[in-house]
This record gives structure tokens, C-alpha cells and sequence, in this order.
């Protein structure tokens, strides 16, 4: 991976100055009503999106109409609105546009995955089944947030399953098309990483902010009657 970056590095050109992506609070509406949604019985992990596809019943989304949903969520980042419209429109043959229905597992938690996802429409959870049982509510991904990101990034096996609670529009980012990205178009291809690891750090800090607060609270114990 580390070499996968240094093509972005040396492949992009210009400066560009990156700020701050804005900070949205997580919204937990509905976040506990979903927890416990029943999961499809039989479903069976696999690391190709060509085969999950086929499992979640995915069906092509018109590109333009992907394209302009991923630019709502991601068009006004700082490295892909200096870009510009032409350059935005090159990612075209690097992404997929697909819709899922609900109760669909997109990710499987242990197997190992070559794509991550990005939200463009509905709400996905999720979910991490400990080694005691149950299945504990990560988070809840919605519009422009990305998913399965950590494993294409490092190729481990997935952290957490993943679940649509709604109908999906989804864009999929295949290792290949990241590889496509990085020799081809290594600016849009820093960008659309830029994009990625700004979500994910995020939603790592909501998830850490969720743990500390549960942790407080068992440490504080019952309260007296």
C-alpha cells in the first residue's frame, strides 16, 4: 500500500490546498430501532465484488446519475472541487454505479475484500459480531461515507459486516480500479483517497467518542436509589 500511495504522491501535480473536511455530527436517529434487524439467514462471505454483487442482487445504476450523486456528497472537498468538472468526470471508467434493496449484506465480517463502497443514497449499518455473540451497532453509514475502505486499503480481513437498512445507491472502488487510478490519474486518484480517509477518520473518532462514553458510563456504575 505504502507504494500504491507513493505513485499518488509523485503522480499528482499542482498545489492545491487541502482544509478541513466539515465534521457533521453522526445522526443516530433510528440507530437503535435498526440494531437488532434481522440478518439474512445463509449468507456466505466472498472477496470479489463480481460475486457479492451477484449475492446482494446489485443492478447498474446509470453512471451520470452516480456520478452527480458522488459529487453532491464529495464535490465540494478542496482537492476534488479544484479538479474540475472534466477531471471529475474521468473517474467514469474506474467506478461502478449499482442500487441495492434493503436487508442485503454488502460486507462480510472476517473475509477478505478487494472493494470498498461509498453511500450514495439510504443507510447501511454497521455491525461487529464479538467472539461472546450478539452483534454490537458500530455505526450507521449514510450519504457520502464509505465502507469496506480499511480492507482494500491494507488487505486484511473485514473488521465488520454490512448491511443495507434501505434501498442503496452505491459507487464501487475495486483494488484494480485503485491501481488503474494511481498510474493513470494519480491527482483524481489522491483526491478520491483524500475523500476516503478524511470519512474514515470520522467516523473513527464518532466510534471512539460512542466507547468512551460507554466506558464511563459502566465505570460510574448503577446510580443510587
Amino acid at each position: 500500500m505504502k507504494r500504491l500511495l507513493d505513485r499518488f504522491v509523485s503522480g499528482a501535480t499542482g498545489g492545491a490546498r487541502t482544509s478541513s473536511a466539515d465534521a457533521a455530527e453522526a445522526d443516530d436517529e433510528g440507530f437503535f430501532a435498526t440494531q437488532f434487524m434481522e440478518r439474512p439467514e445463509s449468507v456466505r462471505g466472498s472477496s470479489a465484488w463480481s460475486a457479492r454483487a451477484l449475492a446482494v442482487g446489485a443492478q447498474p445504476l446509470d453512471p451520470e446519475v452516480g456520478l452527480a450523486l458522488l459529487m453532491r456528497a464529495w464535490g465540494q472537498d478542496a482537492l476534488m472541487a479544484a479538479l474540475g468538472e472534466d477531471v471529475q468526470r474521468k473517474l467514469l471508467p474506474h467506478l461502478q454505479f449499482v442500487k441495492v434493496p434493503a436487508g442485503r449484506e454488502l460486507i462480510v465480517q472476517g473475509e477478505r475484500g478487494d472493494y470498498a463502497l461509498v453511500v450514495l443514497d439510504g443507510v447501511v449499518a454497521v455491525d461487529r459480531v464479538p467472539p461472546a455473540g450478539g452483534r454490537v451497532r458500530l455505526a450507521e453509514a449514510r450519504e457520502g461515507e464509505v465502507i469496506g475502505e480499511m480492507s482494500l486499503l491494507d488487505a486484511s480481513a473485514r473488521f465488520a459486516s454490512c448491511l443495507t437498512l434501505s434501498a442503496c445507491a452505491l459507487a464501487v472502488l475495486t483494488s484494480e480500479a485503485l491501481d488503474e487510478l494511481a498510474i493513470e490519474e494519480p491527482r483524481l486518484g489522491m483526491a478520491l483517497m483524500t475523500c476516503t480517509a478524511r470519512r474514515l477518520s470520522l467516523r473513527m473518532r464518532q466510534l471512539g467518542a460512542r466507547l468512551g462514553a460507554l466506558l464511563d458510563a459502566s465505570r460510574a456504575g448503577p446510580h443510587p436509589v
